[in-house]
C-alpha cells in the first residue's frame, strides 16, 4: 500500500558516527513519498527493474540500475519511490565538512573538487564509469572504515575523470528555489499513480492543491520544466517499460497504462525512450529474469 499522505519538501537530518566523515547505508522507503533535501552531498545507486528519478526540476525514468551524484541542498525524491518489485539500493552521504576537510585542501584532488562543485546540477553516470564505480560501492560494504574511505576517494576520482554522465538540470535548483512550494508534489504523484491508467484530470489535481487550473499548470511547468500532460505521459511510459519486461503484448500494455491509440503509444514511446516498445522489450527482456521479483 502506497503512502497517501501528501508532503511538502522536508529537510532530512543525517547523523554520522563520531569516527566517520561519511555514511553508507541501504535505505528502503518505497512506500513513502520523501521529497527532501539535505546539505550533504550524496551518491545513490539503485538496482531495480524500473524506477523514477526526480532531482531538482528533472524527472525521468530508469531501467536496470541507476547511479547519481546529488549536490548539497538539491531537492530530490527517494529513488525507490513506487518500486513494486525487488530492488537494491546503496546510498553514500558525505559529512557537510567532508569536501572542505578532505578534498578542497588537497591539491591532488582538484578533479574531485571540480566534480563536487558541479554536483548541484545533479549528475547521472552510465557505461564503464558506472560499472567501475558500482563495483567499488559494493566492495565498500564489505571492508573496514579506513579502507572504505580510500574506496570512496577512488569512486569520486572515477566519476571526476569521466565523460560518461548526464547533467540532470540546466540551472541551480537548490532548495531556495523550492522553499515557497505551494503545491504538495506528493498529492500530484499519488493522484497520477492512482489514475494514470484512466484519464487524469488536471482540474481535479488543481482543486486538490487549492489552485485554479491555470495557476496550477503555470506552477507545475515552472517547478518541473514539463506540463502536467507531459508528466502523465512520462509516468505512463515508465509503467509501460516495466510491463514490457514480461510476457504481455504491446497492445495490452498500451491500454493498461491508459492509451486508447496503439500508434500514438508507439510514437510517444519512441520519442521519450529513444526506441520502439518492441526494440526496448528485446533489449531488456533479460532484465526481469536477472532481478529478484
Amino acid at each position: 500500500m502506497k503512502n497517501t499522505v501528501p508532503m511538502k519538501i522536508e529537510k532530512e537530518i543525517i547523523s554520522f558516527e563520531a569516527e566517520s566523515s561519511f555514511k553508507i547505508h541501504t535505505p528502503r522507503l518505497k512506500n513513502y513519498f520523501f521529497w527532501h533535501y539535505h546539505p550533504e552531498i550524496e551518491i545513490v545507486y539503485v538496482e531495480a527493474i524500473n524506477g523514477i528519478s526526480h532531482v531538482g526540476k528533472n524527472i525521468s525514468g530508469f531501467v536496470g540500475d541507476y547511479l547519481v551524484l546529488i549536490g548539497p541542498n538539491v531537492p530530490h525524491l527517494n529513488f525507490d519511490y513506487g518500486i513494486e518489485t525487488a530492488y537494491k539500493q546503496i546510498v553514500i552521504q558525505l559529512n557537510e565538512k567532508f569536501p572542505e576537510n578532505t578534498i578542497i585542501s588537497t591539491p591532488e584532488f582538484n578533479c574531485i573538487k571540480n566534480l563536487l562543485e558541479r554536483s548541484y546540477l545533479g549528475l547521472s553516470f552510465y557505461g564503464e564509469t558506472k560499472e567501475k564505480a558500482v563495483k567499488c560501492l559494493k566492495e565498500m560494504q564489505q571492508i573496514g572504515l579506513f579502507d572504505s574511505l580510500l574506496k570512496l576517494i577512488e569512486i569520486l576520482n572515477i566519476l571526476a575523470n569521466s565523460n560518461e554522465y548526464k547533467q540532470l538540470n540546466q540551472e541551480d535548483t537548490r532548495v531556495k528555489f523550492f522553499l515557497n512550494d505551494k503545491v504538495r508534489l506528493g498529492t500530484v504523484y499519488n493522484y497520477i499513480h492512482e489514475n494514470y491508467d484512466k484519464t487524469p484530470n488536471v482540474n481535479v489535481v488543481a482543486e486538490m492543491v487549492h489552485l485554479s487550473t491555470s495557476a496550477f499548470c503555470r506552477y507545475f511547468k515552472k517547478q518541473t520544466d514539463i506540463t502536467f500532460t507531459d508528466f502523465v505521459n512520462q509516468y505512463r511510459i515508465n509503467q509501460a517499460k516495466t510491463l514490457l519486461l514480461y510476457d504481455v503484448s504491446i497492445s495490452e500494455i498500451a491500454y493498461n497504462v491508459g492509451f486508447d491509440s496503439i500508434p500514438y503509444f508507439n510514437k510517444l514511446f519512441k520519442i521519450l525512450v529513444g526506441e520502439t516498445p518492441t526494440e526496448f522489450k528485446n533489449r531488456h527482456k533479460s532484465v526481469a529474469n536477472s532481478k529478484l521479483i
